[in-house]
């Protein structure tokens, strides 16, 4: 009876306390910690962006090629985020968020951003004090040669020059890209 009153009063309450202990140290690091997520079939960091190849298209409901046709992308070089991967077929969506199942023969890992903001201005060198040396209209595709926080170098219509990451579609927010 001494024994089972011992571990009851004084060993119970230890275990107990160091459980909650250890679980509050090592909750931060779990929920902190954010794992890059990698496609299953090609072991690259998903989500990821990518582009068009061609100049025309399918985004399907289902990978495969019995599946309805949703969407027809029309842009070579249009900037798609792919978030989904099964066999030879990329999940991706549009700048607008629309998007379906698409062959991976007809994306490419080149880089490609699209100007959001209505005459987006392309500086001289990264800082809104620089000289401006072109106004890019919305919806204009550019390519994308690298970023650091907060701006991006990017070359569209002959012009090479820096806009705010805020201003374009196609690269994360903490993205650096050398």
């Amino acid at each position: 009876m001494f024994k089972k009153s011992v571990l009851k009063e004084i060993l119970l309450p230890k275990v107990i306390l160091i459980f909650f202990l250890g679980s509050f140290l090592f909750a931060p690091v779990l929920l902190f910690s954010k794992e890059i997520q990698k496609g299953q079939v090609t072991n690259l960091q998903i989500p990821r962006y990518v582009s068009l190849k061609v100049n025309e298209a399918n985004a399907r409901r289902g990978p495969s090629l019995s599946h309805k046709i949703d969407w027809i992308y029309k842009r070579k070089n249009m900037p798609l985020e792919i978030y989904g991967e099964y066999e030879n077929w990329r999940r991706v969506r549009d700048f607008e968020g629309f998007g379906g199942w698409v062959h991976y023969t007809l994306l490419s890992g080149i880089r490609f951003v699209l100007i959001k903001n209505e005459l987006l201005e392309m500086r001289l060198l990264p800082s809104t004090e620089a000289q401006v040396i072109a106004k890019l209209p919305q919806h204009n595709i550019a390519t994308l040669d690298k970023c650091t926080k907060d701006w991006c170098r990017i070359t569209d219509d002959g012009y090479k020059g820096w806009v705010p990451k805020s201003g374009i579609w196609g690269v994360y927010k903490k993205e650096l890209k050398d």
